[in-house]
């Protein structure tokens, strides 16, 4: 019987030649108002033999330079590729040969108590990537970043220490299951990953549009709370209030109106947000939704078309102004 000892070792060797060191520069300005370039660190790893790299969004984003380091000591240039905020994935290209990938899992097959491996490069320590293991603790979470609602995440309890971002999480044949993306500030062995075979896909993506193509209701909204049912006196306690309706847009067309409350589409209850947002994304761009809304004390039954999902703006790279009291300034 194999061993512990053996079974990560073997499983962290086919791995680690794939995985990689990220770089980047942001810029901010010192008390005395000078912009300085300030280098940063994650991970990422290879997914293909043309140099293309998988890593977190929040890892390069902003940054004004990337450089990506091998493991076999060569540092190159790296170029994004596209970047997806909202499941938190970015890829960047290099220009380089001899490059190892490592094995994808093919099927959502994970189970609550396998092993799980977390590799990256925390803190940019020298040494090469480290290694930590534990157990997938759950399935399918879903975590609100600040950037995004995130859902369908595997949790495990494998550390994912600063710098471990971007980097693959695998089982024990060394096969990548995931991307290591987020951890609960000030939880205790909480890590989080998105699955592979979506990464692989927004990857995809990204690598030929350089943007993700999503259905959209063309709406804002916002859950229904205690507040807004006083202030109001909406006749429920559950659902979606339309807040803002995209002028001229199909939800407009189809007779949706600002203040009507979402209950149901698709037959399916909605009992806030993110219950809309697991429908929609169901869904492609150009698909028919049934939505079923409350229109003062009335049911209204309407049917509109999902649109294209407005493209995130990458914003520019940022110059983050210092706090002047800690700098010690009056």
């Amino acid at each position: 019987m194999t061993s512990f000892d053996d079974t990560v070792t073997s499983a962290v060797e086919k791995v680690i030649p794939g995985v990689v060191n990220i770089s980047e520069v942001k810029l901010i300005k010192d008390a005395h108002l000078h912009v300085h370039p300030v280098p940063g660190v994650g991970s990422g790893f290879i997914i293909d033999e043309a140099g293309c790299i998988l890593t977190n969004a929040h890892v390069v984003l902003g940054s004004s330079e990337i450089k990506v380091t091998l493991d076999d000591g060569r540092t190159l240039p790296g170029v994004l590729k596209g970047i997806d905020t909202m499941m938190d994935l970015a890829v960047i290209n290099i220009d380089a040969d001899g490059l190892l990938v490592p094995e994808m899992a093919k099927y959502n097959n994970l189970k609550i108590g396998q092993m799980a491996i977390a590799i990256g490069s925390p803190l940019g320590l020298v040494g090469g990537p480290t290694v930590t293991s534990g157990v997938i603790s759950a399935l399918d979470r879903s975590i609100q970043t600040e950037m995004s609602f995130m859902e369908g995440l595997i949790q495990t309890d494998a550390a994912i220490n600063p710098g471990n971002s971007g980097g693959p999480l695998i089982n024990s044949r060394g096969v990548v299951v995931g991307v290591n993306s987020a951890i609960i500030p000030f939880a205790q062995g909480i890590g989080f990953a998105i699955p592979i075979g979506p990464a692989l896909w927004v990857a995809e993506q990204l690598k030929v549009h350089g943007e993700i193509v999503r259905p959209w209701l063309s709406i804002n909204a916002v859950d229904v709370n205690p507040k807004l049912m006083a202030y109001y006196s909406l006749p429920i306690d559950k659902g979606v209030v339309v807040t803002r309706v995209v002028p001229d847009s199909e939800a407009n067309k189809s007779g949706i109106e600002m203040a009507d409350i979402i209950t149901r589409m698709d037959d399916i209850r909605i009992n806030n947000v993110q219950d809309m947002i697991k429908v929609i994304n169901k869904h492609e761009v150009g698909n028919k939704v049934e939505v079923e809304v409350f229109r003062g004390q009335e049911k209204v039954r309407l049917e509109t078309i999902l649109e294209k999902a407005p493209t995130p703006q990458i914003p520019p790279v940022p110059i983050v102004e210092p706090d002047m009291h800690e700098a010690g300034l009056p």
